[in-house]
């Protein structure tokens, strides 16, 4: 009924965001506040970390540089596997680095240019467009987390049903939010140990680590680069919008819900967090879940937050002629130039 959809809309739309960027406060004592605020929404994260423990599970030799699946312990009782590959060629040594994020699919399989088997894959990438192996292939070291609810880290009803791209993410994230807890909050937790795992190679330069994500996954780049000033840069493809614009206009999978989350703010202010540090969004002008105009909007709003903390350059966007996908090229080019200070490489 019109008159039920008026109702949601208002519901949402008078949500205080009592976090949301004001100028007439300082922009350290404003984001110290909705970081706090993030945190809280997402569920929190552990006061300790769990020891890493890290095994080797398989290498691989491939064109132009090294695959190493990798487990990793994240919370205590659960481990998580991903992927890092080490160009032969490095942009320097130690060599910047970048958290690759995929979205929803078949998990770190499909951005590294791998069939749901392992095996070597020669068809279609689709809207990932194996962009791990495009960032290994100009110098950076790349690591691909699989998210919790894909790929290998699916319920067996799930894992056995034959279908590669079919995800947990429905009962996973029920389960969560009956404890208190967020889908959200879990992968940019994980993500973050994905990130001390990085700091433990002697391949990578420590304080010159970015990230890139696409979908949830740019859900999962963006409020980890928000939360976690390790992080040097970040790309956030085919998400950066408005909630009002996107994840409210449709049904979307249960993990792009954080309840709560416009008491504190609307996404461009969360994505804000991550001023001064570098931002780069993609948007695809034919993108029907993330859509152009939300994504202009937000971008005009960060526009507005980046200034305040004076680093008014630092935020970039591609509009592109495309749908929901990586586009790429130009994106790689300011992560070089960002983690590297070099120009774009093939």
């Amino acid at each position: 009924m019109e008159q039920l959809e008026q109702y949601m809309k208002q519901l949402t739309g008078s949500a205080p965001r009592s976090s949301a960027f004001r100028t007439d406060i300082p922009y350290g004592q404003w984001r110290a506040g909705l970081a706090a605020g993030l945190t809280r929404q997402l569920g929190g994260f552990p006061e300790r970390p769990a020891q890493l423990q890290p095994i080797l599970m398989e290498r691989t030799i491939c064109n132009g540089y090294r695959r190493e699946r990798i487990e990793i312990t994240t919370y205590e009782g659960l481990r998580m596997p991903l992927y890092l590959l080490i160009p032969e060629q490095p942009l320097s040594s130690p060599a910047p680095a970048v958290l690759a994020i995929h979205g929803h699919g078949y998990g770190s399989r499909e951005i590294t240019g791998l069939q749901p088997d392992g095996s070597d894959r020669e068809g279609d990438p689709g809207l990932h467009k194996d962009f791990a192996v495009s960032l290994v292939k100009r110098g950076f070291v790349v690591a691909a987390p699989e998210l919790l609810g894909f790929g290998d880290r699916r319920l067996v009803e799930d894992l056995t049903s034959g279908e590669p791209g079919r995800n947990s993410c429905f009962r996973l994230s029920s389960a969560l939010l009956m404890a208190g807890q967020t889908m959200a909050g879990y992968r940019i937790y994980e993500t973050m140990r994905a990130l001390d795992y990085l700091q433990t190679r002697e391949e990578v330069r420590c304080e010159r680590i970015g990230i890139m994500g696409i979908s949830g996954g740019g859900l999962v780049a963006g409020f980890t680069a928000a939360l976690d000033e390790r992080i040097a840069c970040a790309v956030v493809s085919g998400y950066a919008n408005t909630f009002a614009d996107s994840i409210l206009t449709r049904n979307h999978c249960l993990d792009n819900y954080i309840p709560g989350i416009l008491l504190e703010a609307e996404m461009p202010d969360l994505l804000g967090l991550i001023a001064p540090r570098g931002l780069f969004l993609e948007s695809g002008d034919a993108d029907h879940l993330f859509g152009p105009d939300g994504a202009k909007r937000a971008l005009a709003r960060l526009q507005q937050i980046y200034t305040a903390s004076g680093s008014g350059g630092q935020v970039e966007a591609d509009f592109f002629a495309g749908g929901h996908e990586i586009h790429g090229e130009p994106a790689f080019a300011w992560l070089l130039k960002q983690l590297a200070g070099t120009e774009s490489r093939t």
